[in-house]
Protein backbone atom coordinates (compact mmCIF):
# COMPACT_ATOMS: atom_id res chain seq x y z
CA UNK A 1 0.00 0.00 0.00
CA UNK A 2 1.80 3.11 -1.03
CA UNK A 3 2.20 5.87 1.73
CA UNK A 4 0.39 8.90 2.26
CA UNK A 5 2.51 11.06 -0.29
CA UNK A 6 2.96 12.52 -3.09
CA UNK A 7 6.73 12.49 -4.98
CA UNK A 8 9.02 14.63 -7.02
CA UNK A 9 10.18 12.62 -9.93
CA UNK A 10 13.85 13.24 -10.48
CA UNK A 11 15.95 12.24 -13.58
CA UNK A 12 13.42 9.05 -13.06
CA UNK A 13 13.91 8.24 -9.20
CA UNK A 14 10.74 9.24 -5.99
CA UNK A 15 12.00 11.54 -3.96
CA UNK A 16 8.95 11.62 -1.46
CA UNK A 17 7.60 14.79 0.31
CA UNK A 18 4.50 15.09 2.34
CA UNK A 19 1.15 15.25 0.66
CA UNK A 20 -2.02 13.87 -0.55
CA UNK A 21 -1.39 11.15 -3.94
CA UNK A 22 -4.01 12.10 -6.65
CA UNK A 23 -3.82 9.54 -9.61
CA UNK A 24 -5.98 10.04 -13.17
CA UNK A 25 -7.09 7.23 -15.45
CA UNK A 26 -3.68 8.16 -17.84
CA UNK A 27 -1.24 7.21 -14.40
CA UNK A 28 -0.13 10.86 -14.07
CA UNK A 29 0.26 11.54 -10.55
CA UNK A 30 -1.57 14.94 -9.40
CA UNK A 31 0.41 17.18 -6.83
CA UNK A 32 3.87 15.98 -7.88
CA UNK A 33 6.96 17.98 -9.54
CA UNK A 34 8.46 16.33 -12.69
CA UNK A 35 12.14 16.65 -13.07
CA UNK A 36 11.85 16.54 -16.72
CA UNK A 37 11.27 18.89 -19.88
CA UNK A 38 7.32 20.38 -20.00
CA UNK A 39 7.12 18.14 -23.53
CA UNK A 40 7.77 15.09 -21.78
CA UNK A 41 5.21 15.76 -19.09
CA UNK A 42 2.66 17.35 -21.33
CA UNK A 43 2.95 13.85 -23.46
CA UNK A 44 1.02 11.96 -20.80
CA UNK A 45 -1.39 14.15 -20.44
CA UNK A 46 -4.78 13.33 -22.11
CA UNK A 47 -6.26 15.84 -24.35
CA UNK A 48 -8.64 18.76 -22.56
CA UNK A 49 -7.04 17.31 -19.49
CA UNK A 50 -5.65 20.74 -17.53
CA UNK A 51 -8.12 23.72 -16.06
CA UNK A 52 -5.67 26.40 -15.37
CA UNK A 53 -2.17 27.30 -16.26
CA UNK A 54 0.07 30.28 -14.60
CA UNK A 55 3.51 29.99 -15.89
CA UNK A 56 6.53 32.28 -16.48
CA UNK A 57 9.14 31.23 -19.21
CA UNK A 58 12.26 32.12 -19.87
CA UNK A 59 12.29 34.75 -22.52
CA UNK A 60 15.04 36.52 -25.22
CA UNK A 61 17.85 34.68 -23.01
CA UNK A 62 17.53 37.59 -20.51
CA UNK A 63 18.51 35.11 -18.26
CA UNK A 64 21.04 31.45 -18.66
CA UNK A 65 18.53 29.06 -17.49
CA UNK A 66 20.90 26.33 -16.59
CA UNK A 67 21.48 25.68 -20.41
CA UNK A 68 18.53 24.66 -21.21
CA UNK A 69 16.34 25.96 -24.18
CA UNK A 70 12.51 26.01 -25.02
CA UNK A 71 10.70 25.29 -28.07
CA UNK A 72 8.34 27.49 -28.10
CA UNK A 73 5.82 26.55 -30.83
CA UNK A 74 5.76 22.95 -29.83
CA UNK A 75 4.76 23.51 -26.36
CA UNK A 76 2.10 26.14 -27.44
CA UNK A 77 0.64 23.55 -29.27
CA UNK A 78 0.92 20.91 -25.95
CA UNK A 79 -0.54 23.81 -24.11
CA UNK A 80 -3.88 24.20 -26.81
CA UNK A 81 -4.33 20.34 -26.48
CA UNK A 82 -3.85 19.65 -22.97
CA UNK A 83 -5.77 22.47 -22.00
CA UNK A 84 -9.96 21.92 -21.16
CA UNK A 85 -12.50 23.33 -22.97
CA UNK A 86 -13.15 26.57 -21.68
CA UNK A 87 -9.93 26.38 -19.63
CA UNK A 88 -7.53 29.33 -19.30
CA UNK A 89 -3.46 29.76 -19.93
CA UNK A 90 -1.69 32.51 -17.68
CA UNK A 91 1.43 33.21 -19.97
CA UNK A 92 4.06 35.96 -18.35
CA UNK A 93 6.23 37.14 -20.36
CA UNK A 94 8.21 40.32 -21.00
CA UNK A 95 10.83 41.52 -23.91
CA UNK A 96 14.35 42.21 -23.80
CA UNK A 97 15.66 45.46 -25.53
CA UNK A 98 18.86 45.02 -28.04
CA UNK A 99 20.24 48.21 -29.70
CA UNK A 100 17.60 49.98 -28.40
CA UNK A 101 14.91 48.27 -29.83
CA UNK A 102 12.59 46.41 -28.17
CA UNK A 103 12.23 42.50 -28.96
CA UNK A 104 8.29 42.27 -29.38
CA UNK A 105 8.73 38.62 -28.56
CA UNK A 106 5.90 38.70 -25.73
CA UNK A 107 3.15 39.76 -28.85
CA UNK A 108 4.79 37.27 -31.34
CA UNK A 109 4.29 34.14 -29.06
CA UNK A 110 0.62 35.97 -28.22
CA UNK A 111 -0.50 35.90 -31.72
CA UNK A 112 1.19 32.47 -32.07
CA UNK A 113 -1.40 31.22 -29.54
CA UNK A 114 -3.91 33.03 -31.00
CA UNK A 115 -2.74 31.13 -34.68
CA UNK A 116 -3.30 28.14 -33.06
CA UNK A 117 -6.94 28.12 -31.29
CA UNK A 118 -6.53 30.17 -28.49
CA UNK A 119 -8.81 33.38 -27.22
CA UNK A 120 -6.10 36.28 -26.11
CA UNK A 121 -8.81 36.68 -23.35
CA UNK A 122 -7.01 39.54 -22.02
CA UNK A 123 -3.88 41.42 -21.97
CA UNK A 124 -2.83 42.35 -18.22
CA UNK A 125 -0.40 44.33 -16.78
CA UNK A 126 1.77 43.03 -13.86
CA UNK A 127 2.94 46.09 -12.60
CA UNK A 128 5.78 45.85 -9.91
CA UNK A 129 6.19 48.92 -7.43
CA UNK A 130 9.47 48.43 -6.71
CA UNK A 131 11.68 47.71 -9.87
CA UNK A 132 15.43 47.07 -9.97
CA UNK A 133 16.44 50.58 -10.91
CA UNK A 134 18.47 50.36 -14.76
CA UNK A 135 19.89 53.45 -16.54
CA UNK A 136 18.47 54.14 -19.56
CA UNK A 137 17.80 57.34 -21.91
CA UNK A 138 14.03 56.13 -21.49
CA UNK A 139 11.51 55.58 -18.73
CA UNK A 140 12.18 52.59 -16.49
CA UNK A 141 10.97 49.05 -17.16
CA UNK A 142 7.93 48.75 -14.47
CA UNK A 143 5.99 46.25 -15.88
CA UNK A 144 5.29 42.50 -17.83
CA UNK A 145 2.61 41.11 -19.68
CA UNK A 146 0.48 38.69 -18.67
CA UNK A 147 -1.63 37.22 -21.61
CA UNK A 148 -4.80 35.51 -21.05
CA UNK A 149 -5.06 32.74 -23.18
CA UNK A 150 -8.60 30.60 -23.38
CA UNK A 151 -9.68 27.93 -24.96
CA UNK A 152 -13.15 29.04 -25.89
CA UNK A 153 -14.88 31.40 -23.30
CA UNK A 154 -13.46 30.38 -19.54
CA UNK A 155 -15.64 28.17 -18.12
CA UNK A 156 -14.55 30.13 -14.85
CA UNK A 157 -14.32 33.92 -13.65
CA UNK A 158 -14.23 34.50 -9.95
CA UNK A 159 -13.50 38.33 -10.22
CA UNK A 160 -11.61 40.09 -7.95
CA UNK A 161 -13.03 43.20 -6.10
CA UNK A 162 -11.89 45.88 -4.50
CA UNK A 163 -13.27 48.72 -2.41
CA UNK A 164 -14.15 51.83 -4.31
CA UNK A 165 -13.09 55.54 -2.74
CA UNK A 166 -15.63 57.95 -2.04
CA UNK A 167 -18.43 55.22 -1.31
CA UNK A 168 -22.14 56.86 -1.74
CA UNK A 169 -20.85 59.94 -2.72
CA UNK A 170 -22.51 61.58 -5.90
CA UNK A 171 -20.31 61.74 -8.84
CA UNK A 172 -20.82 63.52 -12.39
CA UNK A 173 -18.59 61.53 -14.96
CA UNK A 174 -16.22 64.16 -16.91
CA UNK A 175 -12.99 63.62 -19.01
CA UNK A 176 -9.79 64.89 -19.29
CA UNK A 177 -9.08 68.29 -20.90
CA UNK A 178 -7.03 68.67 -24.16
CA UNK A 179 -4.19 70.85 -22.31
CA UNK A 180 -3.12 67.90 -19.99
CA UNK A 181 -3.24 65.36 -17.55
CA UNK A 182 -5.47 67.45 -15.27
CA UNK A 183 -9.26 66.73 -14.72
CA UNK A 184 -11.44 69.32 -15.16
CA UNK A 185 -15.08 68.79 -14.43
CA UNK A 186 -16.16 72.16 -16.40
CA UNK A 187 -14.79 70.58 -19.81
CA UNK A 188 -17.17 68.08 -20.44
CA UNK A 189 -20.37 66.53 -18.46
CA UNK A 190 -22.20 63.70 -19.73
CA UNK A 191 -25.17 61.40 -18.18
CA UNK A 192 -26.49 61.59 -14.82
CA UNK A 193 -24.76 61.77 -11.91
CA UNK A 194 -24.31 57.64 -9.93
CA UNK A 195 -23.65 56.84 -6.49
CA UNK A 196 -20.79 55.01 -6.12
CA UNK A 197 -20.91 51.35 -4.88
CA UNK A 198 -19.25 49.68 -2.52
CA UNK A 199 -16.89 47.83 -4.69
CA UNK A 200 -16.12 46.76 -8.21
CA UNK A 201 -14.50 45.05 -10.38
CA UNK A 202 -10.51 45.26 -10.27
CA UNK A 203 -8.75 46.75 -13.68
CA UNK A 204 -6.71 44.52 -15.66
CA UNK A 205 -3.47 46.64 -14.42
CA UNK A 206 -2.24 44.12 -10.79
CA UNK A 207 0.51 45.78 -8.84
CA UNK A 208 2.89 43.96 -6.61
CA UNK A 209 5.57 44.95 -4.22
CA UNK A 210 8.90 42.42 -5.55
CA UNK A 211 12.20 41.26 -3.81
CA UNK A 212 12.62 40.12 0.12
CA UNK A 213 9.51 42.50 0.89
CA UNK A 214 7.03 41.32 -1.51
CA UNK A 215 7.77 38.21 -3.08
CA UNK A 216 7.68 35.93 -0.75
CA UNK A 217 8.98 35.20 2.76
CA UNK A 218 10.53 31.66 1.62
CA UNK A 219 14.50 32.49 1.59
CA UNK A 220 14.74 29.36 -0.30
CA UNK A 221 12.92 30.27 -3.40
CA UNK A 222 15.52 33.39 -4.02
CA UNK A 223 17.90 30.83 -4.90
CA UNK A 224 16.55 31.10 -8.33
CA UNK A 225 16.67 33.86 -10.35
CA UNK A 226 13.70 35.18 -11.33
CA UNK A 227 10.34 34.19 -9.06
CA UNK A 228 7.21 35.79 -9.47
CA UNK A 229 4.96 36.99 -6.55
CA UNK A 230 2.80 34.64 -4.84
CA UNK A 231 -0.02 37.12 -4.67
CA UNK A 232 0.26 37.32 -8.09
CA UNK A 233 -0.37 33.35 -8.68
CA UNK A 234 -2.79 33.55 -6.28
CA UNK A 235 -4.94 36.49 -7.78
CA UNK A 236 -4.94 33.82 -11.23
CA UNK A 237 -5.72 30.51 -9.16
CA UNK A 238 -8.70 32.53 -7.92
CA UNK A 239 -9.71 34.51 -10.87
CA UNK A 240 -9.23 31.39 -13.21
CA UNK A 241 -10.21 28.19 -11.33
CA UNK A 242 -11.88 27.17 -8.67
CA UNK A 243 -11.71 24.11 -5.80
CA UNK A 244 -10.45 20.90 -7.10
CA UNK A 245 -9.16 22.21 -10.04
CA UNK A 246 -6.03 20.82 -11.50
CA UNK A 247 -3.76 23.77 -12.16
CA UNK A 248 -0.42 23.37 -14.41
CA UNK A 249 2.81 25.40 -14.12
CA UNK A 250 4.75 24.22 -17.28
CA UNK A 251 8.11 25.91 -16.01
CA UNK A 252 8.02 25.31 -12.00
CA UNK A 253 10.73 27.32 -10.80
CA UNK A 254 11.22 28.21 -7.15
CA UNK A 255 7.55 26.36 -7.28
CA UNK A 256 5.59 29.49 -6.41
CA UNK A 257 2.15 28.12 -8.43
CA UNK A 258 2.49 24.61 -6.63
CA UNK A 259 2.58 26.29 -3.24
CA UNK A 260 -0.55 28.70 -3.91
CA UNK A 261 -2.56 25.97 -5.47
CA UNK A 262 -1.89 23.90 -3.17
CA UNK A 263 -3.05 26.23 -0.30
CA UNK A 264 -5.88 27.25 -2.55
CA UNK A 265 -7.07 23.53 -2.49
CA UNK A 266 -6.34 22.96 -5.99
CA UNK A 267 -4.47 20.11 -7.43
CA UNK A 268 -1.10 20.55 -9.00
CA UNK A 269 1.77 20.15 -11.41
CA UNK A 270 4.98 21.35 -12.10
CA UNK A 271 7.06 20.67 -14.59
CA UNK A 272 11.09 21.70 -14.39
CA UNK A 273 14.04 20.65 -16.43
CA UNK A 274 16.55 21.86 -14.17
CA UNK A 275 17.33 19.73 -11.44
CA UNK A 276 18.91 22.51 -9.21
CA UNK A 277 15.50 24.25 -9.73
CA UNK A 278 13.72 20.83 -8.37
CA UNK A 279 15.57 21.04 -5.12
CA UNK A 280 14.71 24.74 -4.47
CA UNK A 281 11.06 24.07 -5.00
CA UNK A 282 10.57 21.05 -2.94
CA UNK A 283 12.82 22.51 -0.14
CA UNK A 284 10.40 25.31 -0.01
CA UNK A 285 6.99 23.86 -0.55
CA UNK A 286 7.68 20.73 1.83
CA UNK A 287 6.47 22.05 4.58
CA UNK A 288 3.41 23.60 3.43
CA UNK A 289 2.45 19.90 2.10
CA UNK A 290 3.31 18.71 5.55
CA UNK A 291 0.87 20.96 7.17
CA UNK A 292 -1.96 21.14 4.93
CA UNK A 293 -4.21 18.88 3.64
CA UNK A 294 -5.75 19.87 -0.12
CA UNK A 295 -8.85 18.42 1.32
Amino acid sequence: MKDNSSTIVENGTDATIAAIPCYVPCGLELNKIYNESNLDTMKRMPDNFVDLTVTSPPYDGLRTYNGYSFPFEDIAKELFRVTKNSGVVVWIVGDSTINGCESLTSFKQALYFKEIGFNVHDTMIYAKNNPVPLTHNRYEQQFEYMFILSKGKPKTFNPIKIKNEGTGILKTRGRINNEGRKYDSNAFRVGQNTIVKDERIDYNIWFYSIGSTGTTLDREAFKHPAIFPEQLAADHIYSWSNEGDIVYDCFGGSGTTAKMAHLMKRNWILSEISSEYVQIAEKRIAPYLAQTSLF
